[in-house]
């Protein structure tokens, strides 16, 4: 694989990787919801077209495998994606340890890519990327999904009270 491609790749990577970053601390000022949780998956599955150019196809054991790499990924993303209640709004949890997740995973792509870049081709890999990619998204989300629905049964269950206070005279 050309020096070029691996860098241009990795600088994209780390572009994209940084756009995550602020997305996700910005999303955390304001209130969550289930549209917000659902409608990322189902964005990125129109990456799934590029499955109709022959070239990107994995075999079957290699989409296996990286469908099986994200989910052991989407770990990570869980355990470190908490909701809180604010101001009688469901809110995600501030999360230091997404911004290292996010750079940690950069970092094993670009290893994997260094690794197996020579023995499978650019369309092929990035195919399998992207797989890995959605084999971490859509755990991730459903488990952000339940959560944020525990929540919101919560707040409709237990409404917060409001505390009268008298007018002073």
């Amino acid at each position: 694989m050309s020096d070029t491609y691996i860098l241009l790749s990795t600088i994209g990577a780390a572009i994209m990787a940084t756009l995550a970053i602020i997305i996700r601390l910005k999303a955390t000022k304001r209130p969550a919801s289930a549209k917000k949780i659902i409608l990322p998956p189902i964005f990125m599955s129109t990456g799934f077209l590029m499955f109709l150019y022959e070239p990107a196809r994995p075999a079957w054991w290699q989409v296996i495998e990286a469908l099986a790499v994200g989910m052991i990924f989407s770990i990570l993303l869980i355990k470190t994606s908490n909701f809180e209640i604010k101001r009688n709004q469901i809110y995600l949890k501030r999360s230091k340890a997404f911004a290292f997740i996010l750079v940690g995973l950069l970092v094993a792509r670009i290893t994997f890519k260094l690794i197996i870049g020579d023995a499978v081709q650019f369309e092929e890999l990035a195919g399998m990327f992207f797989l890995l990619a959605y084999g971490m998204i859509i755990p991730w989300r459903i488990s952000m999904y339940r959560s944020y629905r525990k929540l919101e049964a919560e707040l409709i269950n237990n409404p917060p009270k409001k505390i009268i206070v008298p007018a002073e005279t």
